[in-house]
């Protein structure tokens, strides 16, 4: 463990993770460019969520239900606010230390976990506490809820299963951990009663959401290299499903689309990347590793454009809204690129912070969580 704690502090400090703030000289972030006509972005509301990130390296996302907005800082602070009007409508103090979050259940519930390895659920209606659970070490991605289980990834190699009325524990699944990874957890999808993950070996598993029994694991990139920093790889992003097809991007490996109707491989290139992707009818948005920006054909992987304009600027993940891609930076600038041609069309600062987490869409509003405790929401197009 300690020689594996060593490990990722050295990738934290020499090569990875300088997307959540850090210095990284290898690819300076290009300056922005004024765009021709730009498109108007206008504001429609913000607030904050307490102390932020604090400068931890984690990924904090906000979540979305039921016409609500949930988000939570380092500090323990918790909130729900109106989606639409960003009225806070409670907030809650856990005064524990927030490194994974927000998840949602459809039972009512609110969840985070922290680096102490507690799951804490909060009531959906008014943030009061509903169970407090331990496990096993920390948590760094957004727990998951699906048919009364709560699914949570630790650090550790671990999912845990645990019952989403009482949180006592159902099941625990555990994986062999490379020595070395990306510090950071992709949140589980769940789905049809499945639980589908990226791993940081380059694989992709899938668990029974009953039981936590594995269904079957699939390699999605192979290490290359002779040591172990040029072997490294990860699926340090959630992975993302449109019909009957799952896409996921690993860091330094590939991007592939698979059939879950019979596990086959529809078609997988190679890119890599640590912030992730988005996927609409059409097309597969991703934000490789030099920030830029690709939209590749849904059906073959074939690339349809590129927007190499902000590379170096360690970019969030994107995220497809009618017609555009946005993204968000180190700078805390959204960008807003046109799905057809890749073009920035329109540009607004958000927050003093980076953005680092996914910009969540819904309808023509993007909402934004800025690792200083930032939380916005913005339409395009005004």
């Amino acid at each position: 463990m300690i020689r594996r704690v060593f490990l990722l502090s050295l990738l934290v400090l020499n090569a990875g993770c300088s997307w959540f703030g850090g210095s990284d000289n290898s690819i300076p972030p290009a300056e922005l460019k004024s765009i021709a006509q730009p498109m108007g972005v206008r504001q429609i509301w913000e607030t904050t969520v307490g102390a932020g990130a604090e400068k931890q390296f984690i990924r904090l996302t906000p979540a979305l239900a039921d016409g609500r907005i949930y988000a939570a800082s380092h500090d323990g602070t918790v909130i729900a606010v109106d989606a639409l009007s960003g009225q806070r409508l409670w907030q809650s103090a856990t005064q524990l230390p927030i490194s994974g979050g927000v998840g949602v259940s459809e039972t009512g519930l609110v969840l985070v976990g922290t680096s102490k390895g507690q799951v804490v659920a909060l009531r959906q209606a008014d943030g009061q506490e509903t169970w407090r659970t331990q496990v096993s070490s920390e948590v760094l991605a957004s727990p998951r809820a699906s048919g009364g289980v709560v699914v949570v990834r630790t650090i550790d190699g671990k999912f845990t299963g645990l019952d989403a009325g009482t949180g006592e524990r159902r099941w625990i699944y555990a994986y062999t951990t490379p020595a070395l990874s990306l510090r950071g957890s992709a949140p589980p999808l769940l789905t049809r009663d499945l639980i589908i993950a990226g791993l940081d070996t380059g694989k992709l598993l899938v668990l029974s959401l009953d039981k936590g029994l594995p269904v079957t694991e699939k390699t999605i990139a192979v290490p290359r290299g002779r040591t172990e920093i040029e072997r490294l790889i990860d699926i340090d992003s959630e992975p993302r499903i449109f019909g009957d097809t799952l896409y996921l991007v690993a860091y330094r490996g590939s991007i592939a689309a698979i059939d879950m109707r019979n596990g086959n491989l529809v078609w997988n290139r190679e890119l890599s990347s640590y912030a992730g992707l988005d996927v609409d009818d059409r097309q597969v948005y991703v934000s490789d590793d030099t920030d830029a920006v690709l939209a590749l054909d849904r059906r073959n992987g074939g690339t349809l454009w590129k927007q190499p304009e902000l590379t170096g600027r360690r970019l969030s993940a994107p995220a497809a809204t009618g017609e555009y891609v946005v993204v968000g930076d180190f700078e805390g600038y959204l960008h807003w690129l046109s799905k057809d041609s890749g073009k920035i069309v329109g540009r607004v600062r958000a927050t003093g912070k980076s953005i680092v987490a996914p910009p969540l869409a819904a309808g023509d509003l993007v909402f934004v969580q800025g690792q200083g405790g930032s939380l916005g929401a913005f339409r395009a197009g005004e």
